[in-house]
């Protein structure tokens, strides 16, 4: 996976590159270097090597344009976020580029000119940004600008349909693909947290609303913890396990990342070594048991009192009362009695399991249950594969 992000990272750069050399003198948005998120680039991945490389793109305003983010209630995860677009005037000598007249203050000279504010013409609806109308015009520029690209001649590129980001599928000779998700983002000030144009699918958004996300400081957060953690470290393959084969009604890969994420902040990181692998993995269950019980997790970056420091949110996400990812199971107690059965079921199945493991294994010196072993016994496990199992990669 490490030398599949190398590869995207490379592609990536250059087709920005190529983005920016001709949109230098526009007034279409102003791309900046794309930021690698999701779990391909935390290190883990619930697809296995059939991971989707995910990338957000940050939008800056052009000349003579502001973004003004117009945000839902605080601590709602769908909240009706939208981004404003204004003329800002730039009459002043300092804000002057080329003798280009004020389009705020001077539009019948622009008009004489033949200039227009492309942003608001073309991007917007109303005086809002439009995700859809960015996304096919980013599309567009993916499409007319991989022919000058290197990787051209050693990959065939598909664009897939999506109206809210620009999906990629990328395959080399031996017919092997690789598959990019590029979505647009505003940052909310300097902090790390961007208005996504890729919203949920399974619901109806208007195209001028933009989704809060929170993965530039989840991908942080995993780096952080790469930085500091002991060689031979085993969260992500706890992680990886949960995500990938322990998936059950109701508890997407997100779901065990978010679990993971608050272990990982409590734990010492010279805990999730190979010899505690087990523990580690109960403790991951047992944590998520516990929120079951209570019918609440909390989201992460809401409210947490034991956020590092070099992870910037708003001072309104810090204060926040914490998010409830669980909020539908208290609406739906059929759910949630579900959801905890299974999971106890989870449990007993594989302490029972190891159990039976350990005593094969008691021979030898030093017994350690290692992420293949248990791969191989939840394979062994019939019920494992009935439950629901195709999750979409978070």
């Amino acid at each position: 996976m490490a030398y599949g992000r190398q590869v995207v990272e490379e592609l990536v750069g250059d087709l920005l590159a190529v983005f920016q050399e001709r949109l230098s003198t526009s007034f279409f948005p102003v791309l900046q270097p794309a930021i690698g998120v999701g779990s391909a680039f935390e290190g883990w991945s619930p697809c296995g090597h059939d991971a989707v490389y995910r990338l957000l793109v940050p939008l800056k305003p052009p000349h003579g344009h502001a973004f003004r983010l117009e945000l839902g209630t605080a601590g709602q995860i769908a909240g009706k976020d939208c981004v404003r677009v204004e003329l800002e005037c730039t009459c002043t000598r300092d804000q002057r580029v080329e003798d280009m007249p004020c389009f705020l203050h001077h539009p019948e000279e622009a008009l004489q000119r033949n200039l227009e504010s492309t942003l608001l013409s073309t991007f917007c609806t109303g005086f809002y940004l439009d995700a859809q109308k960015i996304a096919r015009w980013f599309q567009n520029l993916v499409i007319s600008a991989w022919g000058e690209m290197p990787q051209s001649r050693h990959y065939s590129m598909e664009v897939l349909p999506s109206s809210r980001s620009c999906k990629l599928r990328l395959t080399n000779a031996s017919g092997r693909s690789s598959w990019l998700r590029w979505c647009l983002g505003v940052q909310r000030g300097d902090s790390d947290i961007f208005l996504s144009s890729q919203a949920a699918e399974d619901t109806f958004t208007p195209s001028t609303t933009w989704a809060e996300t929170y993965a530039v400081a989840e991908v942080k957060f995993f780096r952080r913890m790469a930085r500091q953690a002991p060689r031979d470290t085993l969260y992500l393959n706890c992680l990886q396990l949960c995500a990938s084969i322990l998936v059950s009604a109701g508890f997407s890969s997100y779901t065990w990342k978010t679990d993971v994420m608050h272990l990982l902040n409590t734990l010492p990181l010279s805990s999730w070594n190979r010899w505690d692998f087990m523990i580690r993995l109960q403790d991951i269950m047992g944590y998520l048991h516990g929120c079951l019980e209570e019918k609440r997790l909390d989201h992460f970056f809401f409210g947490n009192e034991n956020m590092p420091e070099d992870i910037i949110l708003p001072a309104a996400s810090r204060a926040a009362e914490p998010i409830n990812l669980f909020q539908c199971l208290v609406q739906d107690p059929a759910a949630h009695a579900k959801a905890l059965r299974e999971l106890e079921e989870l449990q007993d199945r594989l302490h029972k399991d190891c159990r039976a493991l350990e005593s094969e294994r008691s021979s030898q010196t030093e017994l350690c249950l290692c992420p293949l072993d248990c791969l191989h016994l939840f394979e062994s496990i019939p019920s494992f594969w009935e439950l629901y199992f195709v999750q979409s990669c978070q």
